[in-house]
C-alpha cells in the first residue's frame, strides 16, 4: 500500500486568464511555456512534458491533482481499494491519456468533491528545458513537481482517504493555529497537506528552485507588482523551507520555495508540532489583523525559545547536492 503513489506530478486549473497566467507561471515562477493550442496554457518545468495546465472552461478553480503511479500493478491495486471504500473510479479513455501525456490513469474525486487523477507512465522530452526568466532550474525528478495543498472546512474527512485508502504517509500535523497536515510519498517532507478552513479548494501548490538567488530574484520581481506578495520571505518550521507566497491569476497563492527538507521515509515518525507553521517571516499580508497577529505572535515565541533549523551542514540534501556536484 506505501510507496503504489510516489509523487506529485501535475495540476490541473481553470481560468480564463490564460494570458495573465502566462506571464505570472513564465515570467515570475520561471517555467517554460508551451503551446498546446486555443483555450489552455501548458508549461514545462523539466524533462516532462508538461506540468501546469490552465483550461479556459467552466467549473471550480481546481481542475485535477495529478499524482504518479508506482507501477501498472500499483495502478490496479489503488483502483481496487478505492472501490471498496465506495468511491467511484473510471479508467481514462486513450484521448485523455493523449492530452496528460501518460500510459495509463485513473480518475475520482475525494471525499470534498476534488477531482484526482492517477496515472503511470509519464511521457518525457529530449527538447531542452528553457525557462522563462534565467533560474538554475526545479527541484523535480523523483520528488515530483513539488507540493500541494488543499484547504477544507473538515480536515478529519480528507485524513483518512488519502492516509488509508490511498496510502499517503503522515509527516507530520498541528493544530494551533487551525489543523494542518502534511503527507509524504517520497524524501521530500511534503507532497500533499491540508489546512482547515471555510471553504474548500486549492490553497496553493509549491515549486522549488534549485538555488536560493531563484527565489530572492523573484521575490524582486513580486514587489514590482502591488499586491502580488501573499507570504513575506521567510522559512517553515517542519520542512525548513525558505519561501515567499505570491497570489496566482486564479485568487490562489503558490509558494516559491529553495532548501526543503529531505527524510528518509522507511524510517520516518508522524508527530505533533507546536512551534507554529514559520521560524520568521511569512507575514501573511491578506489576513485580517487578528488572525496575522496570532502568527505573529507564534513566530516571536519561536525566536524567544531559540527554535530554528538545525545547521545546514546536518542538512542531508546539502550533502547529496555536493556529492553529485562532485562528481562531475
Amino acid at each position: 500500500m506505501r510507496g503504489d503513489i510516489i509523487a506529485l506530478g501535475y495540476i490541473g486549473v481553470r481560468s480564463g486568464l490564460l494570458e495573465d497566467w502566462g506571464q505570472f507561471a513564465s515570467g515570475l515562477l520561471g517555467m517554460q511555456s508551451v503551446d498546446r493550442g486555443a483555450g489552455q496554457a501548458s508549461f514545462r518545468m523539466d524533462d516532462r512534458k508538461q506540468r501546469l495546465l490552465v483550461l479556459d472552461e467552466p467549473g471550480d478553480t481546481l481542475a485535477f491533482l495529478g499524482f504518479e503511479a508506482a507501477s501498472p500493478e500499483a495502478l490496479d491495486r489503488i483502483a481496487a481499494r478505492l472501490e471498496n471504500a465506495g468511491t467511484r473510479v473510471a479508467r481514462a479513455f486513450r484521448d485523455l491519456c493523449a492530452r496528460r501525456f501518460v500510459t495509463d490513469l485513473l480518475a475520482f474525486d475525494d471525499p470534498a468533491g476534488n477531482h484526482v487523477e492517477l496515472f503511470f507512465g509519464p511521457e518525457t522530452t529530449s527538447d531542452p528545458f528553457v525557462p522563462g526568466r534565467p533560474i538554475s532550474g526545479f527541484k523535480t525528478g523523483p520528488l515530483g513537481m513539488g507540493h500541494v495543498v488543499l484547504k477544507s472546512p473538515s480536515v478529519d474527512l480528507l485524513v483518512p482517504f488519502y492516509r488509508d485508502v490511498l496510502g499517503f504517509a503522515v509527516s507530520d500535523f498541528g493544530r494551533t493555529p487551525y489543523p494542518l497536515y502534511f503527507f509524504h510519498l517520497n524524501e521530500r517532507h511534503h507532497s500533499f497537506a491540508m489546512v482547515g478552513a471555510a471553504a474548500s479548494g486549492l490553497h496553493h501548490f509549491m515549486v522549488e528552485f534549485g538555488a536560493l538567488d531563484d527565489v530572492g530574484q523573484g521575490y524582486d520581481l513580486a514587489l514590482l507588482e502591488e499586491g502580488r506578495i501573499a507570504y513575506t520571505l521567510g522559512r517553515h518550521t517542519n520542512d525548513y523551507m525558505t519561501s515567499f507566497y505570491a497570489h496566482s491569476p486564479s485568487g490562489f497563492f503558490v509558494e516559491n520555495g529553495w532548501g526543503g527538507r529531505l527524510i528518509d521515509p522507511n524510517t520516518w515518525e508522524p508527530h505533533e508540532t507546536f512551534d507554529g507553521p514559520s521560524f520568521w517571516g511569512h507575514d501573511r499580508t491578506y489576513m485580517e489583523e487578528p488572525q496575522r497577529k496570532r502568527l505573529e505572535e507564534m513566530r516571536l515565541s519561536a525566536a524567544a525559545h531559540g527554535k530554528q533549523a538545525p545547521p545546514m551542514i546536518d542538512c542531508p540534501w546539502l550533502w547529496q547536492t555536493l556529492d553529485r556536484a562532485g562528481g562531475q
